[in-house]
């Protein structure tokens, strides 16, 4: 049964006085067309020896140019790169040559950034002329100002210049930033900065679609629907399966759905409130709708590990358990946190689990420190040159993003690269864990992926839909993956019928 989310007519939820229009017959609660409120090929191997030339061309088309002469580092005294760096530094000399203007400039930043990252980690451990580096670096280049690749340089400098303080202060201790940087700024700048990345790029809409259509596959025959929600946030997802729920024209009435909320004590009355209000704003949307809701919270444990025996559970009703990790406006979760609910969830044989993923490179577990840093870099530029696609005129706009959710998520994934720990360290995608503990995977229906195409004909021509497997859906720009949307059933509930 073909039951796609309807992309043009997806409602949108109110966020005080951020609204848009809707399909809907309540014009408070509106779902896709947010108003404005402000308006590398890939580099692999594991230190970067290809072609930079593809990130360069996208990347420098608005910044100001600069000779092949003009600012460099001295690097030949005093320091040696190891012969990974230096190979990758030989290909890109040659592809100097051919260069000028923004191109080159373009190339010297990334030329800086590894040097400095080498002089940080590398054999050759200098970092008193890592110091000197960055300092030249700042003198480049700004947050703020300039092109995308002048302004992705600055956020990774100063990720970098934050390492180093670290590495060099008394104590040794490497903050980690950007587990919480939604709460480092105004909750308007947060909520102007996530409606400007839904109308920027399908980066939300990609995972909550597809996720949300297996769920509405899976659940037709259900007159009870439980979703467990790891990382709710503003509950932003459910407004579109709430439409669609209401919305079959064929098929039993819309179903009594309950959404139980996790939320984390560690963040105080703030974690709490905020999950209480998207109960609020969800259970008025339902209500506009003629919806049978619930909304209900369960607090993790202080180490923010999930007890399955914390939920409570209603016989004969669908069970759903929804994970979205580390999308770019969504704060960093701890792996042992993840491993706790997406455990919990094997053990309470779920009708289905959603799991949408920030896709890594294949440096990941090898080029130590170094390789990982530019797979970093690739995989930001890529998102950088994706948002500049989608408004190349709107410079606020995308400077808003920046600094709300992009530029804390830079400094956080490289501090825990730094410190060797976390998704970053894993070596592989949380799918590859659930098949590993036993889940099955859940073919991706044709409905679904074709509304995942269409989702993308929105938007600019760079982005591209791939089926890595029969279960999972990837969002790509031009050659770089950045996010995965895989469905997964516990191997009993996929192996007979659930009571409905």
């Amino acid at each position: 049964m073909a039951m796609a989310v309807a992309i043009h007519d997806a409602p949108e939820l109110d966020f005080s006085g951020y609204s848009t229009t809707t399909a809907t017959t309540d014009g408070d609660y509106n779902w896709n067309d947010w108003s404005p409120v402000v308006d590398w090929d890939a580099i692999s191997g594991p230190v970067g020896q290809d072609d930079f030339h593809g990130l360069i061309e996208s990347m420098m088309m608005a910044g100001e140019g600069s000779g092949p002469g003009d600012g460099m580092v001295g690097m030949e005294e005093g320091y040696c790169c190891n012969s990974e760096s230096t190979d990758s530094m030989a290909v890109d000399e040659e592809i100097m040559m051919a260069d000028d203007g923004e191109d080159f400039k373009g190339l010297r930043l990334v030329h800086l950034l590894m040097a400095a990252a080498e002089a940080l980690t590398g054999l050759n451990k200098s970092h008193e002329l890592a110091r000197v580096i960055l300092v030249r670096l700042k003198e480049l280049v700004s947050p703020t100002d300039g092109s995308n690749m002048e302004r992705l340089a600055a956020h990774f400098a100063g990720a970098l210049q934050g390492l180093l303080d670290g590495a060099t202060s008394k104590h040794h201790h490497v903050a980690i930033p950007g587990g919480a940087h939604r709460d480092d700024h105004h909750q308007t700048d947060v909520i102007a900065a996530f409606q400007l990345m839904q109308d920027m790029s399908p980066y939300v809409k990609f995972g909550h679609f597809t996720a949300n259509q297996a769920i509405l596959e899976a659940v037709v025959l259900y007159r009870r629907v439980h979703v467990v929600d790891y990382d709710i946030m503003e509950g932003i997802q459910w407004a579109s399966l709430m439409q669609a729920l209401v919305s079959r024209k064929d098929g039993p009435p819309a179903p009594h759905l309950r959404i139980t909320a996790l939320w984390r004590g560690g963040s105080g009355r703030r974690s709490i409130g905020t999950v209480q209000e998207t109960g609020r704003r969800l259970s008025a949307f339902a209500t506009s709708i003629g919806l049978p809701f619930s909304f209900h919270q369960c607090r993790l444990d202080s180490d923010e590990k999930f007890r399955p025996s914390s939920l409570k559970l209603v016989r004969g009703e669908a069970l759903i358990f929804n994970c979205m990790l580390h999308l770019p406006h969504f704060s960093y979760r701890a792996p042992d946190s993840v491993a706790s609910f997406l455990s919990g969830a094997k053990t309470l044989n779920p009708r289905l689990v959603t799991l949408v993923e920030e896709e890594t490179g294949s440096n990941i577990g090898d080029g130590g420190f170094v390789g990982r840093f530019m797979d970093s870099l690739h995989h930001y530029s890529a998102i950088y040159d994706s948002l500049e696609a989608g408004f190349p005129m709107q410079g606020q706009a995308r400077a808003l993003v920046e600094r709300v959710f992009l530029g804390p998520r830079i400094a956080g994934s490289l501090a825990r690269i730094y410190r060797g720990w976390g998704n970053e360290d894993r070596g592989s995608s949380w799918g590859k864990w659930l098949a590993e503990v036993g889940f099955t995977p859940v073919k991706i229906s044709f409905s679904n992926h074709c509304q995942a195409k269409l989702l993308l004909g929105l938007f600019n021509d760079g982005y591209r839909v791939e089926e890595l497997a029969n279960n999972r859906l990837v969002l790509g720009w031009k050659s770089r993956r950045l996010l995965s949307a895989s469905i997964w059933a516990s191997s009993s509930s996929s192996s007979s019928d659930s009571e409905s």
